[in-house]
C-alpha cells in the first residue's frame, strides 16, 4: 500500500508561502485504480510529484510499501546530453534491471529507430514522451502514475500504450490524473477531487465525477 498521512505541501512565494495541499490523507491499496480530478492549479501535479518521491511533503508522512513508478511518459529525468540508449541504460542500472535484453523492445515500441542512439537534446517532445513510456514498460512497478501527458502520438500509438498499461498490467495499481471523465470512468474504481488544497473522497467514481462537474460549473 501507499499511504499519505496528514500531508501538507507549501511553496514559498513573494512575501510568504502558498499551501497547495492541506493535510490530505490517502490510502492506495495493491491493484487499486484511483482517479484524481481537479481544476488547473488544484494540486494534481504536486500530488503526483509527492507520490513519485521527486518531492517531499512540507509536513505529514508518506508510507510506501509498493514500488511506485515515475509519471508515465514524463521525460523530465532524462539527461539531455546522453543518448536515448544511454538514458535507458542509466535508468535500468538505477532500478537494478538488466538492460541488454530490453533494447529491442524500447527501440521498436518507441518507434525511434536509429534516433535511439542520438542525444536526447535533439528529440522532440513527442520523441521524449515515447521513449519515457517505453522505458516505463521495461521496469515493472506495483503502481503506475499516469498523468495526462501520457497521451502521446497518434491513435495507433495510444492503442499500443493502452495494451501495455491497462491490459498486460491490469492487476497493477494505477493513479490516473485526467480532466477526461470518460477516461477516469473507464479505468478507475475510485476517485478523489482536489479543491482548495483539500482532498474529497467518494465511494464511487460516478459520485466523484458528479461532484467534480458541479465544482467546475460553479467555478465558471
Amino acid at each position: 500500500m501507499i499511504e499519505l498521512q496528514n500531508v501538507t505541501k507549501c511553496y514559498p512565494i513573494h512575501g510568504g508561502e502558498r499551501t497547495i495541499l492541506d493535510r490530505i490523507n490517502l490510502l492506495i491499496k495493491p491493484g487499486e485504480k484511483l482517479g484524481v480530478l481537479g481544476r488547473n492549479g488544484a494540486g494534481k501535479s504536486t500530488l503526483v510529484r509527492l507520490l513519485s518521491g521527486s518531492e517531499r511533503p512540507t509536513s505529514g508522512k508518506i508510507i510506501r510499501n509498493m514500488k511506485m513508478s515515475w509519471p508515465i511518459a514524463l521525460g523530465d529525468a532524462f539527461h539531455n546530453h546522453l543518448t536515448g540508449y544511454d538514458n535507458m541504460r542509466l535508468i535500468c542500472r538505477i532500478y537494478d534491471v538488466p538492460f541488454e535484453d530490453k533494447v529491442d523492445f524500447v527501440k521498436e515500441f518507441s518507434e525511434l529507430g536509429i534516433y535511439l542512439r542520438e542525444d536526447i537534446i535533439k528529440y522532440s517532445s513527442g520523441m521524449r514522451a515515447r521513449l519515457a513510456f517505453a522505458i516505463s514498460m521495461i521496469i515493472e512497478f506495483d503502481c503506475y502514475l499516469i498523468d495526462e501527458v501520457s497521451a502521446v502520438g497518434d491513435s495507433r500509438f495510444h492503442a499500443k500504450c493502452n495494451y501495455e498499461l491497462f491490459e498486460k498490467r491490469a492487476d497493477r495499481g494505477k493513479v490516473i490524473v485526467s480532466h477526461d471523465p470518460n477516461f477516469i470512468r473507464e479505468h478507475c474504481q475510485d476517485a478523489v477531487v482536489l479543491v482548495d488544497g483539500k482532498m474529497h473522497h467518494f465511494d464511487t467514481v460516478d459520485e466523484g465525477l458528479a461532484f467534480y462537474g458541479r465544482h467546475m460549473a460553479g467555478a465558471e
